[in-house]
């Protein structure tokens, strides 16, 4: 029988013995990289072969960050993009508000313009609402009684004639505007002196009447206030000529025209003050006759 012990039960070295020659060698190991940096291609090709599994292992930390910032940056993008198009919002209407402001100041500039031009005064009225009959042009605008406004005045915009005030109440008044059918204004033609009567057609136009089939009218002519009715100032545009049509078989030509100002279009109008009365010679010393002597003297007080 042999005496030698199995392999199975050998133990090697004593456990003493081992550690002190793995520290001895770790030692040496640290010394001899830090001096001659010998095992760096060794820790390298660890640290490729590590490295995948060091990804896979910080993998859900780090998908759990960069959700939670996402997400978070997602909100505080939202947030921002909502309050920047609430600003957005906010200053097309100021925008708009200015561009209003704008645009009533140009027209009121106008206004004042056309005022100066024609030596004319009066107050600005701003339109209110339309009238509620169908079949009329009438406007109501801001200005009544207690503004000293009466029937019979004048109305316009900055480009001409818009109609005549025919109804006033407190604080309120009616505008009725040259393209109704009951309404005429006395005009003249602009290139030769022309007159007639303008009357509305209630669908926006306007025909020239009591004008004989071979008139000196032109389309493209102007035609302003004539003066002769003592309500609208002479020399105000009111419309253009857009078509003649000269028919032998009647005895006046039919003549359609547009008017010049803005009709229904603006906010803003002017109502003339009413010009001083014209005092008639035979009004001046009730129903006396007058002295043939005195006759020129007369005549010069009545112009003076």
């Amino acid at each position: 029988m042999s005496d030698e012990v199995p392999s199975f039960f050998k133990r090697g070295p004593a456990p003493l013995a081992r550690l002190c020659f793995y520290v001895t060698l770790s030692l040496a190991l640290i010394i001899v990289d830090a001096r001659f940096r010998a095992l760096e291609f060794l820790r390298n090709s660890v640290f490729l072969i590590t490295h995948p599994l060091q990804q896979l292992a910080l993998a859900p930390a780090s998908l759990y960050k960069n959700a939670s910032v996402y997400f978070s940056g997602l909100t505080r993008v939202q947030e921002e993009n909502a309050q920047l198009k609430r600003a957005q919002l906010e200053n097309e209407v100021q925008l708009l508000r200015v561009r209003q402001v704008e645009i009533e100041n140009e027209r009121l500039r106008k206004l004042l313009d056309m005022k100066i031009l024609k030596k004319t005064s009066g107050q600005v009225a701003r339109v209110l609402y339309a009238a509620r009959d169908p079949f009329s042009r009438r406007l109501i605008v801001d200005k009544g009684q207690f503004d000293g406004i009466s029937q019979g005045r004048a109305v316009i915009d900055y480009d001409g004639v818009v109609g005549q005030v025919t109804r006033v109440f407190q604080r309120a008044s009616e505008i009725t505007l040259i393209t109704d059918k009951n309404h005429a204004v006395p005009v003249q033609v602009l290139r030769n002196g022309l007159r007639s009567v303008l009357f509305g057609l209630g669908n926006g136009q306007l025909e020239l009447r009591l004008m004989p089939v071979n008139a000196d009218i032109q389309s493209g002519d102007q035609l302003v206030t004539s003066g002769l009715d003592g309500i609208f100032p002479a020399g105000m545009p009111v419309a253009r000529v857009v078509r003649v049509d000269n028919d032998a078989s009647y005895v006046f030509a039919r003549i359609y025209c547009l008017p010049q100002a803005g009709i229904e279009n603006f906010g803003e109008l002017m109502i003339l003050d009413p010009d001083a009365p014209v005092v008639l010679p035979n009004e001046l010393a009730g129903a006396k006759p007058v002295n043939p002597v005195n006759r020129d003297r007369r005549k010069r007080l009545v112009r003076e």
